[in-house]
């Protein structure tokens, strides 16, 4: 098999195209530093930063997780335990990905390259905290929630902690479409001692945590609104996002997760995009 359809299949197990996720809520961050839009330089460095880092992350837990994926029927089929892929392969994708990474933070400024290796730190890390904490979905929110903070540092050089209100938001955002992702894996978690919420409190508790996961988002971007001093378009941005939530939880039953995939690939992403072009809206608007 050609080094192209190795990197083919390797796209497509890591679901490249979900790099939709963080990316908008990072351009948010870009957006709110500099006021307006950003040095084109400094957006496209972000972009390759932010793509780089999930890719490595997403890589890396294939890895560490391929032999939980072989003993789980559901992802049984993924490219390492079905053997379309060599572990050394994706070891390989993983440090160029992370060496992309650094060579992005490199061409931002000083602090973003002295914070990369905490970054990557943070992005692969999350890969094994099934194994020792059910609060994983909180972990896995924060390494796609310093994605704004990050962003933020990019363009001004240093950190403002007002940004931190949408790593808050991005981090509890994450964690609630986990939750709700985890419970298709309640039994699997439960015979193979791995850690998640509704492993240990059950699928209908755990939806429920889920909802208050996504109420605190909501509140955070509240106070996003307020502290940065944005408009009525930003608001409206605000109230399209819970309803999006809102509909995102509906199709979701504790007795009926046909839908899943629906609720989490399909509306988080619509979500993040959602909030980007009204904040971005917003901003441009009020120069």
């Amino acid at each position: 098999m050609g080094v192209f359809q190795n990197l083919k299949i390797t796209l497509e197990m890591i679901k490249w195209e979900h790099s939709i996720f963080a990316l908008p809520f990072a351009l948010c961050g870009a957006m709110l530093a500099a006021g307006g839009i950003p040095a084109w330089h400094q957006l496209a460095w972000i972009v390759v930063a932010m793509v780089s880092a999930r890719s490595a992350a997403m890589a890396f837990n294939r890895l560490a997780d391929a032999s939980i994926d072989a003993s789980n029927p559901r992802t049984s089929v993924r490219a390492l335990p079905a053997g379309l892929l060599t572990p050394s392969f994706v070891s390989a994708f993983v440090l160029i990905s992370c060496a992309v990474f650094v060579l992005a933070a490199s061409q931002l400024n000083r602090l973003t390259l002295m914070l990369s290796p905490v970054a990557l730190a943070i992005v692969l890390i999350y890969s094994y905290s099934k194994r020792f904490t059910r609060w994983s979905h909180l972990l896995l929110g924060f390494a796609l929630g310093i994605a704004p903070a990050a962003a933020w540092i990019a363009v001004r050089g240093s950190l403002d902690p007002r940004i931190l209100l949408l790593t808050g938001a991005v981090t509890f955002w994450v964690a609630g479409f986990d939750v709700i992702y985890a419970c298709q894996d309640y039994d699997f978690d439960r015979s193979h001692d791995l850690h998640s919420l509704p492993r240990y409190l059950g699928i209908p508790t755990a939806l429920w945590i889920a909802r208050f996961f996504h109420l605190a988002m909501l509140g955070l971007l509240v106070a996003l609104v307020l502290v940065f001093g944005l408009g009525k378009v930003a608001i409206v941005g605000v109230v399209a996002v819970a309803a999006l939530l809102a509909y995102e939880h509906s199709l979701v039953r504790h007795d009926d997760l046909s839908k899943l995939n629906a609720a989490f690939f399909t509306m988080n992403g619509v979500i993040a995009v959602v909030f980007f072009l009204f904040v971005a809206a917003d901003t441009l608007l009020r120069k």
